[in-house]
């Protein structure tokens, strides 16, 4: 088959694949293991997650008491969100984020603390355009099908192929691929963007993945883009955290041969929300998502990733270990550490939402103050670092692709290529964990 009979049917599959999403469920032809039957489960919490356990009939007195604490904090966040730009808001948000925003009050919040209607009204069409041209050019299309009928598969609204979620997801992996192709698309983006269209609509949740990606405080593009820098940064990083802070439980881990990529690889990847829950049977993570969509406390990202940026996902990793170091220095070998972290700290992390979150802000603080420095060589090398990550930044919100409709800021991206040669610059700049951890 030559290079032409390869295009054209490259191109016929992937206008099949758009056209059962446009379709959606109606006249599509499903496998039944793609499409479980909601027979087999027997309850759905408020979040939508479908539980393999029938849930108790009468609500806990405890769970009783969060409640009527969330509709108190309806009526705060309602004031806050009105008068959003007000001094005194912004005072009052690093308490109100850390004790959680009620559930109903998620997609105002959301879109607040990302700026997405900002950001949308100066891309005004460019979504739709996206979309258009993924349909015509994308590359991405064959696996990004496979990992949406993967994800959230327990969510009541990603359980069904083709639904309108699993539509929705298609179409901001498929469009934001084509609109920032330095990164394309990776596994962890689905994730990512599933958790964003559970409090959004499509184009929203399009643009708070860009923000997430390209925005300095969270500056995620460099843990999706080709060779992972940030995420070989984050680990390194990880590491010399547990040297100078939790060095017994370092020495413990390497006398086991255990490496950090081992158990906090997805940690970082996709910044404690890709799993939603071993503990619902979908995957792989620990407490928090459960505690973070399913619960009015999210510990971690989105919230208090949103609020912070990626210094909280160094410390709620440091925060984890910590938590837990007795039971770690008491396991003998390699497995079994990786399965306590992996699988028993999943289903039973034994610390409340309140503890945790007191925990975090400690280990924040902790880290702000410990600075943990590394050897300068020299400032210039570190103002032309910054200068290229600046540039970097700007250049990807015009990337279209290889449509090639911007040559000279094409240009520009691809040079960011280069920084994934620098992430070992960190090594060289003297900073506190949470600036070096910047791509």
């Amino acid at each position: 088959m030559n290079e032409e009979d390869l295009l054209k049917r490259s191109a016929e599959e992937r206008e099949k694949i758009f056209k059962r999403y446009e379709q959606g469920r109606e006249g599509a032809e499903i496998d039944p293991w793609e499409d479980p039957g909601f027979e087999v489960y027997h309850a759905t919490d408020r979040y939508g997650f479908i539980h393999d356990k029938r849930l108790p009939s009468k609500v806990d007195p405890q769970e009783a008491k969060k409640l009527q604490i969330e509709v108190e904090r309806q009526k705060k966040w309602v004031k806050m969100l009105k008068n959003w730009d007000n001094s005194t808001v912004k005072e009052k948000l690093h308490s109100r984020v850390y004790k959680g925003i009620p559930n109903s009050l998620r997609t105002d919040a959301w879109c607040k603390l990302l700026q997405v209607d900002k950001v949308k009204k100066e891309n005004k069409g460019k979504y739709t355009e996206m979309m258009r041209l993924a349909r015509k050019y994308s590359t991405d299309a064959r696996q990004i099908d496979s990992d949406v009928n993967r994800q959230f598969r327990e969510h009541l609204h990603y359980r069904e192929r083709y639904s309108i979620k699993q539509q929705s997801l298609f179409n901001v992996l498929t469009a934001y691929a084509m609109y920032n192709s330095e990164v394309g698309y990776c596994q962890g983006m689905s994730g990512l963007a599933g958790v964003l269209l559970m409090y959004m609509d499509e184009e929203d949740a399009f643009w708070a993945v860009h923000t997430l990606l390209t925005d300095p405080k969270y500056a995620m593009h460099g843990l999706y883009k080709e060779g992972f820098p940030k995420l070989t940064r984050f680990l390194a990083h990880h590491d010399r955290i547990l040297t100078k802070l939790l060095s017994k439980v370092k020495k413990h881990f390497d006398k086991h041969g255990l490496d950090a990529i081992l158990y906090s690889l997805k940690w970082f990847f996709v910044c404690f929300i890709e799993r939603v829950s071993d503990i619902l049977n979908l995957t792989n993570k620990l407490p928090r998502i459960v505690k973070l969509v399913k619960r009015s406390k999210e510990f971690v990202s989105p919230i208090c990733h949103f609020q912070y940026g990626e210094r909280v996902i160094t410390a709620m990793a440091y925060t984890i270990l910590k938590l837990h170091k007795r039971q770690l220095l008491k396991l003998s070998d390699m497995d079994s550490i990786v399965h306590y972290i992996q699988v028993k700290l999943y289903k039973d992390f034994v610390y409340d939402e309140d503890s945790v979150i007191r925990h975090l802000e400690n280990s924040m603080e902790e880290l702000k103050k410990t600075q943990i420095r590394l050897t300068w060589t020299s400032s210039e090398t570190a103002k032309e670092a910054a200068e290229r990550e600046k540039e970097c930044q700007l250049s990807v919100g015009d990337s279209v692709g290889f449509t090639g409709t911007d040559t000279e800021n094409n240009s520009t991206l691809g040079s960011c290529t280069s920084l994934a040669s620098k992430s070992s610059i960190c090594d060289s700049i003297g900073s506190s964990v949470e600036e070096c951890t910047r791509l």
